[in-house]
């Protein structure tokens, strides 16, 4: 599974559009967590992957995720 390469090469405006969006961003945030955890199988990409999965729908989380990518160009503890 490949989407977290995928969303990093898209220009940074193009991800902060998708994780801004009401359920398009929980669902970005979702298959852009999980990949990479898939990827790299890192407790952090685990612990954020399964927060997100079950708290993600409050919104918050995901518009950190699209602070911090238009700051530091990563999701926000992503390893």
């Amino acid at each position: 599974m490949n989407f977290d390469t995928w969303f990093h090469k898209q220009n940074k405006i193009l991800q902060i559009v998708l994780l801004i969006l009401p359920l398009v961003g929980w669902i970005m945030d979702l298959l852009v967590r999980w990949s990479a955890f898939i990827k790299k199988n890192t407790a952090v990409n685990l612990v954020m992957a399964l927060v997100i999965t079950l708290f993600g729908e409050f919104w918050i989380l995901t518009i950190l995720d699209a602070v911090w990518i238009a700051l530091n160009n990563k999701l926000f503890l992503e390893d």
